[in-house]
């Protein structure tokens, strides 16, 4: 079991950037694949990013590909979203969530919330026009 916490939300004007932590406290780090999701006022949560364990393997939602990367840093156990070109649509609540330790979150990564077990508190991200 780990915990998580987002930070690095807040208000910025459209075209602007953000970029989002994931600390993530509890053992084998390394071993935990952690993706990104957002939930807007009065809508389903979905999917942002995620990524493997190592590193090694990414994937994004259409609506972000080419503006957000996903990174992580597994000696500081934390998951980075840095988010650049950000619009109005952007705007929502901001989780994070990890999956694992298992055979395959090493080298996978999981775009299903339901796959996540592990979730942040979230952390709001407004963009004004």
């Amino acid at each position: 079991q780990v915990q998580l916490a987002e930070s690095g939300g807040g208000l910025v004007q459209a075209g602007g950037s953000l970029r989002l932590s994931c600390q993530v406290s509890g053992r084998s780090f390394g071993g935990y694949a952690v993706g990104w999701f957002r939930q807007a006022l009065g809508k389903e949560r979905e999917f942002v990013a995620a990524v493997s364990g190592t590193g090694a393997s990414t994937y994004y939602a259409d609506s972000v590909r080419g503006r957000f990367t996903i990174s992580r840093d597994n000696v500081m156990s934390t998951v980075y979203l840095q988010m650049n070109s950000l619009a109005p649509e952007d705007t929502a609540v901001y989780y994070c969530g990890a999956q694992g330790p298992n055979a395959y979150s090493g080298t996978y990564y999981y775009t299903n919330a339901n796959e996540y077990h592990n979730w942040g508190q979230g952390t709001q991200v407004t963009v004004s026009p």
